[in-house]
């Protein structure tokens, strides 16, 4: 595990120094959007609804939609004037019976460890909580926001459970009709209640959904049912279609300055050169033409000499 935040628990003149772990992570089944025919990755575009364009990334802002679907544009300096805090306090407001707090609330669970010069007042709050049943509400500044969470021990560990604004619960908007209910029903009902009676054992549960979908994917790999696509990954597609893009500039810098057709025109006669010095080597002692031109040339001027 390592360590997200480190900060201090202080509540009255007590001061806990303690580093910050996420308690819970998630191992639910995601699945890839792929092309059926090749496996291919699907990938998105980022495109403005209003002209079609794709826009580049360092364009996009942040925008506040109003109820009337006017928009909003927020930029960076807007954004800067905003109240937020770096705080790394976790400041305990009051300790409040535990079944106080309703467990709708509970949003995200932190394991709290302390640093080797709070072990002690870390133990007495720890100790603190349990023989009180009751649990710290705090506030703590986790991503430059302040948030409300509660402080609880778990076996050894004091655990920190961010919590939801109360406006961020939502309420019912439905009834529920029951009609008449009769006390042999309600006794019924007990009795049910009492068979199925026990104690709480996590162990004895289990993601069927996703053992099953493992097993699918084993059975379809051991069969040969896989697809190796070269852009498997993302780095991967970015690394080609960067290599692509780098060649396609070369190529288009070259023919605009000319070059490949100054580079192609020495390779086809390179390769004919040779073998033509060969083959003229081989029959210069044949051709005599060149020599019997040249002897007749005296003979036909001395020749006309004796005419005149």
């Amino acid at each position: 595990m390592r360590a997200i935040w480190k900060g201090a628990v202080s509540f009255g003149l007590v001061s806990v120094p303690v580093k910050l772990y996420s308690a819970t992570e998630s191992h639910d089944v995601s699945f890839r959007q792929v092309h059926a025919k090749d496996g291919g990755r699907i990938k998105y575009q980022r495109v403005c609804s209003i002209d079609g364009e794709e826009v580049p990334y360092a364009d996009i802002a942040k925008g506040y939609e109003t109820e009337d679907g006017e928009m909003v544009i927020l930029t960076d300096d807007d954004l800067a004037e905003l109240p937020s805090t770096s705080s790394r306090e976790i400041a305990v407001e009051k300790f409040v019976p535990s079944d106080q707090i309703d467990p709708m609330l509970f949003e995200k669970s932190y394991y709290l460890e302390p640093e080797s010069s709070g072990a002690k007042p870390y133990a007495l709050l720890r100790q603190a909580l349990l023989d009180a049943d009751r649990m710290a509400v705090v506030t703590v500044a986790l991503r430059q926001r302040t948030t409300t969470a509660v402080l609880r021990v778990r076996d050894d560990v004091i655990v920190m459970q961010t919590m939801m604004w109360p406006d961020e619960i939502r309420n019912p908007d439905f009834k529920i009709e029951t009609g008449e209910i009769k006390d042999a029903e309600v006794k019924m009902a007990h009795m049910l209640v009492e068979t199925l009676a026990g104690d709480f054992e996590p162990e004895e549960f289990e993601d069927d959904y996703a053992a099953a979908v493992q097993a699918v994917v084993k059975a379809k790999i051991e069969g040969g049912e896989i697809r190796r696509t070269p852009t498997s990954t993302k780095t991967g597609g970015e690394v080609v279609d960067l290599l692509a893009a780098l060649q396609r500039s070369v190529e288009a810098a070259k023919t605009s300055r000319g070059e490949e057709a100054a580079e192609e025109k020495p390779k086809k006669p390179a390769a004919k050169k040779a073998p033509a010095k060969k083959d003229a080597a081989k029959k210069a002692p044949a051709k005599k033409a060149p020599a019997k031109k040249a002897a007749k040339k005296p003979a036909k001027k001395a020749a006309a000499k004796k005419a005149s």
